[in-house]
């Protein structure tokens, strides 16, 4: 008698854990309640269109193309604001990144402008070691929304008149270290690609 093998297979990951074994460390993805304080957090909400819990529960529905096609991940400025409110301590900006590298890498996200903001975001990093909002808001709004920047000037003011926005950037003391971080990492990023 002939024994009859039987070929198993794993199954597929689902995209939810595709996307925590991408991220590093504990993202804790799986812990999230749906409370919606991401949303309410993030300086860059009105943006989005999606909210990160919003995009959670497309992430845990597998709702890839719909994740991947998103502007929310571009829009995340990595301000951590999310993550310090969230009573589960999901770590939001990092599953953000996640999901902006799994989208460059499959070439799914739909136009540039997500993209040039996060390039815009990264430069001022990179060059004054903090972001610089005023820079950041006028460069996005002058190259893809020249219309709306108008409607962001009363905002704009308010922010001024309460001294929560400075009109030109400046640079975090021991430039220097960040930018040998930096090319640490893109070092590390170029070695393991």
């Amino acid at each position: 008698m002939l024994a009859e093998s039987v070929q198993t297979t794993a199954p597929a990951a689902t995209f939810l854990e595709r996307v925590m074994a991408a991220t590093p460390g504990e993202p804790r993805l799986q812990m999230c309640i749906q409370c919606g304080t991401c949303g309410g957090s993030c300086p860059s909400g009105p943006d989005m269109d999606h909210t990160p819990r919003q995009i959670f529960a497309m992430i845990r529905a597998d709702m890839e193309s719909e994740v991947m096609a998103s502007n929310t991940p571009w829009y995340c400025v990595s301000c951590y604001f999310c993550m310090v409110r969230c009573p589960q301590e999901i770590h939001i900006p990092d599953i953000m990144y996640t999901l902006k590298s799994m989208a460059i890498e499959a070439n799914l996200y739909e136009e540039h402008v997500a993209p040039d903001w996060a390039d815009s975001f990264v430069g001022y990093v990179e060059t004054y070691g903090r972001s610089f909002e005023f820079g950041l808001a006028t460069r996005h709004y002058l190259r893809h929304q020249p219309l709306h920047l108008l409607g962001k000037a009363q905002m704009g003011l308010g922010m001024l008149s309460k001294d929560r926005l400075e009109l030109t950037p400046t640079k975090i003391d021991n430039i220097d270290q960040l930018r040998a971080i930096l090319q640490r990492a893109k070092e590390i990023e170029e070695a393991v690609l």
